[in-house]
């Protein structure tokens, strides 16, 4: 690149780097409730809307209450993915939708979940249950070129089968739609519906076309709802969590800028650079595309900028490599770019693939969780590939050119991984057999296997009015204690009801005794507590048995695919088997780590264990690109001294990569609050676990299974 398109180029990323920074201090920024403004934040961290629903059926079966709770949250999903929906007592459910403060427009909108029947003309019905979704949409009609809105159904297997019929029997009718005995609806049948799929014509606009859908999927409530109380519930973590969180992500960020430019100097400055403008894009795209920003969410954040580092450190350090063998300092760019390129286009993909595959299967946090990977994989991607690029070829057009300012060349050590192959498996071994006795343990104990938390089992929510308004941080610095004292549990989450000084108290299960002696101690720190206005009562998991069923398979789907993705592109299962081998050890470690420590196992354990999966692949990728490649660079060389070679030659990126990730993840452990730092201690497990897997176990499970057939092929 020339001087003054050197010139050019940098004054031109000045600009968008001041542009992208005004925009994030002055357009975001801090609102007066403290939370940052135009960001989405979930439950856990800004509060929203409660509403209570009590059913028409006095005494309804649990079987009934579970499907109409599943059946409810895919409903309010189309306000959140991260809504939660769950039992209270014997016959009442609770809505939760974070990030807004009308209960009023909330219950508008979503209406009064009631009876909803298709009635045809000659009497024929069909139950609203029978739909398996409903949307309003708007499409251009091809014959006439205008605006058209229409409402699209989807029916179950049972119920396609029952309209195509009910259908042939009203051709050239109406079949009306009722919703609590009254007619919302009623289209006329043109032609016999097949497939389960069709469409109602002829809405005025696309709100009557959205209201209509809204009925109908509401309507297919295993049970009638009715409307008891809303309240406008604050945060379970508080802004100080956000805080932190953000605080710590930006001082992580800094210490890896100033580390990439110690370790790779001009390089360095380039990779930094793109790194904080990767950090400020994926602020930009979290806003446009309006994503709810949760735990779970700031855990694929943090997993992908660990992913952008790792790709400039990919790129860097092959740079190295170049200069070492001779080559000139722009061929050394030129190739180092050139041959990263293969390893960060896999690593990327496979878990761009295992993102998109939790999005459509999972539920919840887990689409929230892929939404932000998915968005940071492409930002990493770009900003690795292109704006690190422009980066390198603008400062060596500035004059950046003696080696001395890039690396001081350094041979590779080559290890001996083979040779000790037998420990490192030892080792692999032992940490995963910790599994089943860290839970058999647990058991023996405590009578269950794992901590679980409310997430996952429900438990007891008592609701207090203090008498004057106490500040999150005051409930978990002074009632908190009072609370565990009673439980024995650290469990313990609260939830302000917003104007008015009542505080949602969320515990393990209670026992009547427990509950008095909560009531007791609590009356007797703060007098003010009338403690006949004290309500206490079982509520149900958060995660529902079909959430935590969709969160399982999606992750073994996950697996599956990146297994076939690394068997396509490397074109030999023995890769894809070793990966996927090293995948479960890294997540069985981090579960031991769980099942020892026990720390609770609520809706951060999806986000840890899905950050694992999304993070481990990604060491393992590398090390196999460069023994792909070295199967022909090396060819004719013992098979052993081919993996020895590899992993010693990426056990610089591998060391790096682990520590950039590692520091970003430290500082949030450090400086976070408690739900914050068991949320980032177990992922820093997982980190050095996957390093483990990938640097010690990976290369010699492929060696083992490979070496045979290579022996034979070599003769």
């Amino acid at each position: 690149m020339k001087k003054s398109k050197s010139i050019a180029a940098i004054i031109l990323m000045l600009v968008v780097t001041v542009l992208l920074t005004y925009t994030a201090i002055a357009g975001w920024g801090m609102n007066a409730s403290g939370s940052i403004r135009h960001i989405h934040t979930g439950l856990d961290l800004s509060g929203g809307v409660s509403i209570t629903y009590q059913t028409v059926e006095s005494n309804p079966s649990q079987t009934d209450m579970d499907d109409t709770i599943y059946k409810l949250q895919q409903r309010v999903d189309s306000y959140s993915t991260e809504s939660q929906v769950y039992q209270v007592g014997l016959n009442r459910i609770t809505v939760e939708i974070p990030g807004v403060t009308d209960a009023n427009k909330i219950l508008e909108e979503l209406g009064k979940p009631g009876s909803l029947q298709f009635v045809g003309s000659d009497g024929s019905t069909l139950d609203g249950s029978s739909v398996a979704s409903a949307e309003g949409l708007t499409y251009t009609n091809n014959t006439t070129g205008l605006r058209e809105y229409i409402v699209s159904l989807t029916f179950t297997s049972e119920g396609a089968a029952t309209f195509e019929q009910m259908t042939t029997d009203n051709l050239g009718k109406t079949i009306s739609i009722y919703y609590d005995g009254e007619i919302v609806s009623a289209p006329r049948v043109n032609s016999v519906i097949t497939g389960g799929k069709c469409q109602i014509e002829g809405m005025s606009d696309l709100e009557e076309a959205q209201t209509l859908a809204t009925y109908i999927r509401i309507g297919s409530l295993t049970l009638e709802l009715e409307e008891i109380y809303s309240n406008i519930v604050g945060a379970s973590l508080g802004q100080e969590a956000l805080h932190t969180s953000l605080i710590a992500g930006i001082i992580g960020i800094i210490i890896v800028m100033l580390f990439m430019i110690f370790v790779y100097r001009v390089s360095g400055l380039a990779a930094a650079w793109a790194l904080y403008l990767f950090a400020l894009l994926d602020l930009c795209l979290i806003n446009a595309f309006e994503l709810t920003l949760t735990l779970p969410g700031i855990a694929g954040v943090i997993l992908t900028i660990g992913m952008a580092v790792d790709a400039n450190v990919i790129i860097y350090a092959r740079v190295r490599e170049e200069l070492f063998a001779g080559r000139s300092l722009l061929g050394a760019i030129q190739e180092g770019f050139k041959k990263a390129f293969s390893a960060i286009f896999d690593s990327n993909i496979t878990t761009l693939i295992a993102a998109a595959v939790l999005y459509f299967l999972g539920t919840g946090s887990i689409k929230g969780f892929a939404v932000t990977l998915a968005l940071g994989i492409v930002l990493s991607l770009f900003t690795s590939l292109v704006i690190s690029r422009l980066f390198s070829y603008a400062f060596y057009g500035l004059g950046a050119r003696s080696v001395k300012m890039y690396t001081t060349v350094k041979d590779h050590k080559i290890f001996n991984f083979v040779g000790k192959k037998a420990v490192f498996f030892a080792i692999a071994i032992i940490l995963v057999v910790c599994v089943p006795i860290g839970m058999g343990i647990g058991n023996a104990r405590e009578g269950k296997a794992l901590n679980y938390g409310l997430d996952f089992v429900g438990g007891t929510s008592t609701t207090v009015d203090f008498g004057e308004d106490l500040s999150l941080e005051t409930l978990e610095a002074d009632v908190k204690p009072i609370v565990m004292d009673v439980t024995g549990d650290s469990a313990v989450t609260f939830q302000q009801v917003q104007a008015s000084t009542q505080v949602v108290i969320k515990t393990n299960e209670l026992t009547l005794d427990q509950r008095q002696a909560l009531n007791e101690a609590l009356v007797e720190a703060y007098p003010a507590i009338d403690p006949d206005n004290i309500q206490a009562e079982n509520i149900s998991a958060t995660i529902s048995g079909e959430m935590r069923t969709n969160a399982v398979r999606a992750v073994i789907i996950a697996v599956i695919c990146m297994l076939l993705y690394i068997w396509l592109r490397f074109r030999n299962i023995r890769f894809a088997s070793s990966a996927v081998i090293a995948l479960i050890h890294d997540l069985c470690v981090v579960l031991a780590f769980y099942a020892f420590f026990r720390l609770s196992v609520g809706s951060s354990f999806i986000a840890v264990m899905l950050t694992i999966l999304g993070y481990s692949i990604n060491a393992t990728i590398v090390i196999f690109d460069r023994i792909r490649e070295n199967l022909n660079v090396m060819a004719g060389s013992d098979l052993k001294d081919i993996v020895n070679a590899s992993i010693s030659q990426t056990l610089t990126r591998s060391i790096y990569s682990t520590l950039t990730t590692f520091i970003t993840i430290f500082v949030l452990f450090l400086m976070g609050v408690p739900a914050i730092r068991d949320f980032s201690l177990p992922i820093i497990i997982g980190l050095i676990a996957g390093t483990y897997s990938s640097v010690f176990v990976t290369g010699n499970l492929w060696y083992i299974m490979s070496r045979k057939l290579y022996a034979k092929n070599k003769k």
